[in-house]
């Protein structure tokens, strides 16, 4: 008997610690609700003309609530037929998470994702830190769906991270944030206290990694990073010591949105949730039931304000130095484009005009990537790709939606991560 008390007081604790603990709410004001809603509808829209059926879409539609009902049962449908023999941990963690929320059940894919994490190790201790993305993933979708047989996986996998040395980056550390916060709020009663204390011990070191990614106007990391992190430390139940402004990271948020930065479907799956106040960890709680809201129409929201017709001059370069790769070049031309044309119109032009400047793409959940430039391609066992960068910057968004700006030095680098 004093065991079961002992038992229910600590979950108590811990459910009110987390409760307590949580990050003061934001929101978006209601004046600026239009802007998200128009973000939504152009990721919701982009679903009937791909050919890349992508779970993230899925997440955010159902987590903010979809408008429109045919592309969100088409993506359910062909998530559901899709082959997911060749799917990393990751994406295959994604496509179970997406059919949770569309209260559809993922079958097999569940013990196929378990046995993947069961037998899951990184290269080597000092793993580069995106090699944790995928399987923090697998970690908050396995729990998701039985939070007892994850636990010893769970486990495992933290103290594998625990013993990495590498920092990391903004996406992975909050994806595991959530993939902890997730365990550490559903360990079973009766199970051992080191496992709290294991979770709690790597939740401490990974917000307060992520902590010191908030820029001075709220930004964490990058634009396009924020919203993970956002939801991260939203839901941990340790608090990083520096502190965080929620509402300060919305408002910067919205003033990209209104700058037109959030046109990939894939950016705005990541940003989405967070603006409309929910995490991957209400995946399990959301409702299906019939959406009656009626789908905005374009004249419902405001768009960035058009650019003019007038040229602009980009100077763009392609480079490879890399020692072993047979081809070194470094060439450089002056194209001239539209304003506001995006980079991809740069590399069409530059390629037209010149045939050492021919490049090859290939689509993936964030849209088109240049995969090969003058024939020479990245390899993923080569740890080679193709890096963009304005100046000495790299850029944070793909050849589809980054617009150049007047004489701006535009690097293609063939490099290795």
């Amino acid at each position: 008997m004093a065991r079961a008390a002992l038992l229910l007081l600590t979950l108590l604790w811990a459910v009110t610690r987390t409760s307590t603990q949580t990050q003061s709410s934001c929101s978006v004001p209601s004046a600026e609700l239009p802007w998200v809603n128009g973000i939504q509808v152009i990721m919701e829209d982009s679903v009937i003309n791909s050919t890349f059926p992508n779970p993230s879409i899925l997440i955010a539609m159902n987590l903010a609530g979809a408008y429109n009902l045919e592309a969100q049962k088409l993506l359910t449908f062909d998530l559901m037929a899709s082959d997911t023999a060749d799917l990393t941990a990751g994406q295959l963690a994604l496509t179970i998470m997406a059919l949770t929320s569309s209260c559809r059940d993922p079958g097999d894919k569940i013990s196929t994702l378990r046995t993947q994490m069961e037998n899951w190790t990184p290269s080597s201790l000092d793993s580069y830190a995106s090699t944790f993305y995928g399987p923090s993933l697998a970690i908050l979708a396995l729990c998701q769906n039985n939070p007892e047989t994850t636990l010893p996986i769970a486990a495992r996998f933290a103290k594998i991270l625990l013993a990495n040395s590498s920092p990391f980056d903004v996406d992975t550390g909050a994806v595991a944030t959530l993939a902890l916060t997730c365990m550490y709020n559903r360990i079973p009663i009766g199970s051992e206290e080191g496992y709290r204390a294991l979770f709690t011990q790597l939740l401490k070191k990974i917000v307060e990694d992520i902590s010191t990614r908030i820029r001075d106007n709220g930004i964490i990391g990058d634009i396009y990073s924020t919203g993970l992190a956002m939801q991260a430390l939203s839901v941990t139940p340790e608090r990083p010591n520096k502190e965080w402004d929620c509402q300060q990271t919305v408002d910067t948020v919205l003033d990209e949105v209104k700058e037109g930065k959030f046109q990939n479907p894939m950016s705005i799956a990541q940003i989405l949730p967070s603006l409309k106040g929910k995490t991957y960890l209400d995946v399990p709680q959301v409702s299906c039931s019939p959406d009656q809201e009626v789908k905005p129409t374009q004249s419902d929201f405001p768009s960035p304000v058009p650019t003019s017709a007038s040229n602009i001059t980009v100077i763009y370069t392609i480079s490879n130095q890399l020692r072993g790769v047979e081809l070194l070049f470094n060439v450089t031309i002056s194209v001239s484009v539209k304003k506001g044309s995006v980079l991809l119109v740069v590399l069409e032009e530059a390629q037209r005009r010149n045939p050492k400047f021919k490049f090859e793409t290939t689509m993936t959940s964030w849209g088109l990537q240049v995969s090969s430039i003058n024939n020479i391609a990245g390899n993923v066992n080569d740890k080679t790709y193709w890096q963009f960068l304005s100046g000495k910057t790299p850029l944070i968004e793909g050849v589809a939606d980054y617009v150049p700006f007047n004489q701006e030095h535009i690097t293609a680098n063939f490099t290795q991560y």
